[in-house]
């Protein structure tokens, strides 16, 4: 399986199979494809449904698998931004913020990543339910706005504002930190808290999260009276 993104700022992910391989793909993902691409909807069992419904995913997942000889698929962001592309290696996890998942390998699996501690949960901006994604292959995740990759060393830590972790290594972990200073915290326009990320590990930050845009664009849309 080989796979290029083109396209940025409105990035698709172009897979190319051979004869057999199969991808994942979220629901609706797919853009264009080779007619000789099957396409095979399922649910994977209620468990797993409601797995999808709780980090932000459509019920559903499509697989296509390449028949009769080599195959062609694209998927394409839903949103202005990146495609992450990363190649899992056996042994490695990568936990990514709900709804990020655009389409995989056969052989990475999916599951939930609930945030142990309460105040990352409450306030960290990512929510208490993430996604974990293992195995070995090619995973597409989308990006909102541009990717900026950090590597943290063990005890390493970084802060970052809420909405803009996009994914982290599963060796990394999650808090939160107060902003200091109450004239800070309420004037400083950043907010109460930001999120505290420990490595070691791979941190994928976003620069422009979707909920910060749709913020920007409710300013100039007139109200109703």
């Amino acid at each position: 399986m080989q796979y290029e993104i083109k396209g940025a700022p409105y990035p698709v992910g172009i897979v190319n199979l051979e004869a057999g391989e199969s991808v994942l793909c979220q629901s609706g993902a797919m853009t264009w494809m080779s007619p000789n691409m099957k396409m095979e909807t399922k649910g994977g069992g209620l468990g797993k449904m409601f797995s999808r419904a709780l980090s932000g995913e459509s019920l559903f997942q499509n697989t296509y698998t390449a028949q009769g000889g080599a195959g062609t698929i694209a998927f394409a962001s839903t949103v202005p931004g990146d495609i992450l592309a990363i190649d899992l290696q056996p042994g490695q996890s990568i936990v990514a913020q709900k709804s990020a998942f655009l389409a995989s390998a056969s052989t990475v699996s999916y599951e939930m990543f609930f945030q142990k501690k309460l105040g990352a949960g409450f306030f960290g901006g990512e929510g208490f339910i993430m996604q974990k994604f293992s195995g070995s292959g090619m995973l597409l995740l989308e990006i909102d706005g541009s990717c900026i990759t950090y590597d943290l060393g063990a005890g390493e830590t970084m802060l970052i504002d809420t909405g803009n972790l996009a994914a982290m290594d599963a060796t990394c972990s999650m808090d939160i930190e107060t902003v200091k200073g109450v004239g800070n915290a309420l004037l400083g326009g950043e907010g109460l808290f930001h999120t505290k990320v420990t490595g070691p590990g791979k941190v994928y930050l976003q620069t422009l999260p979707i909920s910060n845009m749709a913020t920007a664009i409710a300013r100039y849309i007139p109200s109703k009276n």
